[in-house]
């Protein structure tokens, strides 16, 4: 079964798979200077839950003494409130380029603690602290949750997807502005997403198209284009550049292998030079079998059990393979079929092949 799953993957890989590199869009390759996102992180309490939030932390504990006092009813000292209607939360968030105060972001609520579920909860007014430490956003709103999590009183559980993080729409308000090199006068910076010398080279040479000399290399990943005076002038140009067409550069030939689940993608660029291969199996197996032993009559022993242990080992030897060469993907699945292998003993078969040379491709391991 596995293995025609894994057979019909490749498959619907060379399928997908195009045949000739097709134009993308500059704003599709890379990104101007300064127009980024920034992250943004936060400390905040999740009140209103229906007894699924924490219990017993000492820093929720401060924090809702805090909310109390800034709310004008500071709690009596002594007094600790009940938690279990209340959960600690990271709440993050992405500030996008250009982002102006007044204008509202979405966020994401994580636990901290013990919290099961932040179902039904409410988010108390949050500020949100860029990487320079300052407030860039405040956070506050109802707390949407797509899992659930129940318990019984006997300790058994249900849970669906995950409860315990959610996001809220439009959740937090954007209160400060990042500044970009957007506003710099003269040159301007553009950077590719993927090193490639080539890639970089035909945007200059679109760019240089449409306004002659104001594109310059400056390594396969940047490239400084001379940009007019007054932001409105700037900003028609930089849409004008993104809304190029280049063909990039052909991708490098790479086997991506994840080997945590087993999963093996290969790009369009892979070759195979032809290779023969035989794939053995080794199989280890062990038997415990306790065995009584009485003492003798009329002695003084007493009934032990001793550990019996027997140790097989089979080797099933594979058959020599021959593997033709293959130009395209739709080869190379053609080939790897031929193996009528799995995928964890693919991902040992491809490593082979590339030591011995017969893989054209660059293995990654994820």
């Amino acid at each position: 079964m596995m293995r025609r799953l894994f057979a019909s993957l490749l498959a619907l890989l060379a399928l997908l798979a195009p045949t000739l590199a097709q134009a993308e869009r500059v704003r599709d390759l890379g990104t101007f200077d300064g127009v980024r996102a920034n992250q943004l992180t936060g400390y905040g309490v999740v009140v209103g839950l229906q007894g699924t939030g924490d219990d017993n932390l000492a820093y929720l504990t401060e924090a809702m003494k805090g909310v109390s006092g800034r709310l004008g009813m500071p709690l009596p000292p002594g007094i600790s409130p009940g938690l279990k209607n209340a959960a600690a939360v990271i709440v993050t968030a992405e500030l996008p380029a250009f982002a102006k105060p007044g204008q509202r972001i979405d966020i994401t609520v994580s636990t901290m603690g013990k919290a099961k579920s932040l179902r039904g909860g409410a988010l108390i007014l949050t500020p949100l602290y860029g990487a320079d430490g300052q407030i860039y956003a405040m956070a506050q709103g109802n707390v949407a949750v797509g899992g659930l999590g129940v318990s019984g009183k006997d300790g058994s559980q249900l849970t669906v997807n995950v409860p315990t993080v959610g996001r809220i729409a439009s959740g937090a308000s954007v209160e400060r502005a990042v500044a970009t090199g957007f506003d710099t006068e003269g040159q301007l910076n553009f950077n590719l997403h993927n090193a490639d010398f080539l890639t970089a080279q035909r945007v200059r040479d679109a760019i240089n198209a449409r306004f002659p000399g104001a594109a310059q290399m400056l390594d396969a990943v940047s490239l400084a284009i001379v940009m007019p005076f007054g932001r409105d002038a700037r900003s028609a140009v930089m849409a004008e550049i993104e809304m190029l067409e280049v063909t990039p550069a052909p991708q490098a030939a790479r086997v991506i292998v994840n080997s945590r689940t087993g999963t093996v993608v290969i790009n369009q660029a892979v070759r195979l030079n032809p290779a023969a291969i035989s794939h053995g199996k080794l199989t280890i197996r062990i038997d415990e079998a306790p065995a009584v032993v009485q003492p003798a009559p009329f002695s003084q022993g007493e009934t032990a059990v001793e550990e019996a242990s027997t140790i097989v080992v089979e080797e099933q030897g594979g058959a020599l393979i021959e593997m033709p060469g293959a130009a395209s993907l739709s080869d190379v699945v053609a080939a790897l079929n031929l193996l009528g292998v799995g995928a964890s003993d693919l991902v040992v078969i491809l490593e082979a092949l590339r030591q011995a040379g017969a893989l054209q491709a660059e293995m990654v391991i994820l």
